[in-house]
């Protein structure tokens, strides 16, 4: 055992913290879909999709997607389109791009059984320590510590840590503090526990300590200091990015769009035509319309704006303004540029920035 954890856990009562927590959960447990059983698949999904993305916006996302590809088989073999469609509107797509991946892996590798060791389940596509530890404990019963944001917070009061949870390094004090206090017994409603606390009691900022069912046990509650931990050091300042975007018709009323490239940020989802359009140079309006000369080789007649939109990303903040416009003369169609009919819109898989864009555009261009 690390000797900083060693006296971080010294004169703690395990035992006692083990039965409180675990006999609240039992009884204050919110009813959640992912819940209704075991099944490691759709355990799998409900925490990918549970990262960075509150309870309450899953809950939907995950009937849906669970309803269209209800066993890990089906979406193994489902086509990327498709999947990417079921995902539209909660963001962090590359999320479900290693789902997707590692289920076919599953599939082909372990014969479609998700594994049930932390050596083999840790090595799949876009599985961490946190959905390892997760998975395993609550489709298994494996006592593998599953730590997060939200349980960092909640031991970093009970057992008074001022270390900086922002860095790595804390990530790991924490892993071990849980590894010497989790039930074995059951690992699953223990892992569940410390996340439903920091859901609903061990909140950011002012905890709701008197409802809390381990207060007894939380040595930041009785230093006072509950508030002001955890310790987490600021980001810096996000980059702003100013974009100029176009929906394009042809002559016939069909709209151009575009399929992002097969890595970086929304990768492999449609939008419409667009490029940064940094205000130190030319008017925004002829930015744009030389890109799409020089990218796609048309010409086009832009309109004046007809929205402006702002779509904040963890690290990223996109400034867009759209322009309606007319395609004049032919352009040629490859796989990642299309012409499609209006009512086809919804059948591709936008972001949530190019859905808000298709929202705005006027109904006269709509029908």
């Amino acid at each position: 055992m690390n000797q900083n954890v060693k006296q971080i856990i010294e004169g703690f009562d395990i035992k006692a913290f083990q039965n409180d927590l675990i006999g609240w959960f039992e009884k204050e447990q919110r009813d959640l879909p992912w819940r209704k059983n075991q099944d490691p698949y759709k355990v799998w999904v409900s925490e990918i999709m549970l990262q960075q993305t509150r309870v309450d916006t899953v809950i939907p996302y995950f009937n849906r997607f669970i309803e269209q590809f209800p066993t890990l088989e089906s979406l193994a073999e489902a086509d990327e389109e498709k999947v990417l469609k079921a995902w539209e509107g909660l963001g962090y797509y590359s999320r479900v791009r290693n789902l997707h991946a590692a289920v076919k892996e599953v599939k082909e590798t372990y014969g479609g059984r998700v594994p049930n060791t932390a050596e083999e389940f840790s090595k799949l596509k876009g599985v961490g320590p946190y959905t390892t530890g997760a998975v395993l404990s609550i489709a298994y019963g494996i006592p593998e510590p599953a730590v997060d944001g939200n349980v960092m917070r909640v031991l970093s009061r009970i057992f008074l840590v001022w270390e900086d949870i922002a860095k790595a390094g804390t990530r790991k004090v924490f892993e071990e503090i849980v590894r010497q206090i989790i039930s074995y017994d059951n690992p699953s409603y223990f892992n569940q526990g410390l996340m439903e606390l920091g859901a609903l009691i061990c909140v950011p900022g002012r905890p709701s300590c008197l409802l809390c069912p381990v207060q007894a046990h939380c040595r930041a509650f009785h230093e006072g200091v509950q508030s002001e931990l955890p310790v987490k050091t600021k980001k810096g300042k996000v980059k702003e990015v100013q974009i100029s975007a176009a929906v394009l018709e042809n002559e016939e009323g069909k709209i151009l769009i575009h399929k992002r490239p097969n890595e970086g940020l929304l990768a492999n989802l449609w939008e419409f035509p667009n490029c940064e359009t940094p205000l130190t140079l030319e008017n925004p309006k002829e930015q744009l319309r030389n890109f799409l000369r020089i990218e796609y080789g048309m010409e086009v007649e832009l309109a004046q704006p007809f929205a402006t939109i702002q779509h904040v990303f963890s690290h990223l903040i996109w400034n867009i303004v759209v322009y309606q416009g007319k395609i004049v003369g032919d352009i040629k169609e490859t796989e990642r540029l299309k012409l499609v009919d209006k009512q086809e819109i919804e059948n591709y898989a936008f972001p949530v920035s190019h859905q808000r864009i298709w929202g705005l555009t006027p109904t006269t261009l709509k029908c």
